[in-house]
């Protein structure tokens, strides 16, 4: 009995600490850094748009088709250089240090950057 109240409270102890340095309940971040870019899951590159202001995309409708979102999901969480914004149809999307992520349509497959430089308004994003 003794060695089982001493094991859980082993446990007890691991887990408080844990949680209080923010790795037990720890969130993914929604992208990661490759060859110097950020990327979404998929390995794809993410983009950023001159014609955002923080925290708002200014790319809707038919932009949204060419560009689709780094959506967010109902129960991510933002922090540090990650923020979540509602978007203009109240969709979530992932935004980093203030400027909301896209995806470009045309890159096809993990590695291509064919949206960087795009009208000169695109550009991959960078940490």
């Amino acid at each position: 009995m003794k060695a089982s109240l001493k094991l859980l409270a082993t446990m007890a102890t691991t887990l408080a600490l844990t949680a209080g340095s923010g790795l037990a309940l720890a969130q993914q971040a929604p992208a990661m850094v490759k060859d110097g870019v950020l990327v979404g899951h998929n390995e794809k590159t993410l983009y950023t748009f001159d014609k955002d202001s923080d925290g708002k995309s200014a790319c809707n409708g038919p932009c949204a088709k060419n560009w689709p979102p780094l959506a967010a999901k109902a129960d991510d969480i933002a922090s540090g250089d990650w923020a979540i914004i509602t978007r203009d149809d109240g969709a979530k999307q992932w935004a980093y240090k203030g400027k909301p992520l896209y995806f470009w349509v045309k890159d096809l497959k993990p590695g291509d950057r064919t949206g960087d430089g795009v009208n000169q308004v695109w550009h991959a994003a960078k940490p």
